[in-house]
């Protein structure tokens, strides 16, 4: 795990990190949020996948690492997933669950969390996608 400088971390936070997890600088993560880069087998198209016979619990880890650059801003209950890239300036909704990657200065809310809103700079404002 790799912590940025002025990361601010609230109650309740759970970070899984098996192989990488990098937390840039200036982020603000609510409470009640999972971040992981590991899950319990692999349902990928580009590996050998998991036999759904298997159990759970014996179903070999994988892992993706998960990096969240500068200035992100977290909100309440959000999951961030095995894979993700959260680039800089983003914001998580509240209760959203992040399977894919979230591009710099955007919106992203919901499950599966979709963009809403980016900045625009030349009109400095957020506008809907």
């Amino acid at each position: 795990m790799i912590f940025g400088n002025d990361v601010q971390i609230n109650d309740f936070v759970h970070i899984a990190a098996a192989e990488h997890v990098e937390i840039g600088n200036n982020v603000l993560i609510a409470g009640k949020v999972f971040i992981s880069d590991i899950c319990h087998g692999n349902y990928s198209d580009s590996e050998k996948i998991s036999d759904p016979y298997e159990h759970p619990k014996d179903r070999k880890l994988s892992a993706k690492p998960v990096i969240i650059h500068d200035d992100v801003w977290i909100g309440e209950m959000v999951s961030v997933l095995p894979g993700v890239e959260i680039g800089r300036g983003a914001i998580i909704g509240a209760n959203s669950v992040v399977t894919k990657s979230v591009p710099e200065y955007s919106i992203v809310a919901g499950n599966p969390a979709k963009i809403i809103k980016r900045f625009d700079f030349e009109s400095m404002e957020w506008k809907r996608c």
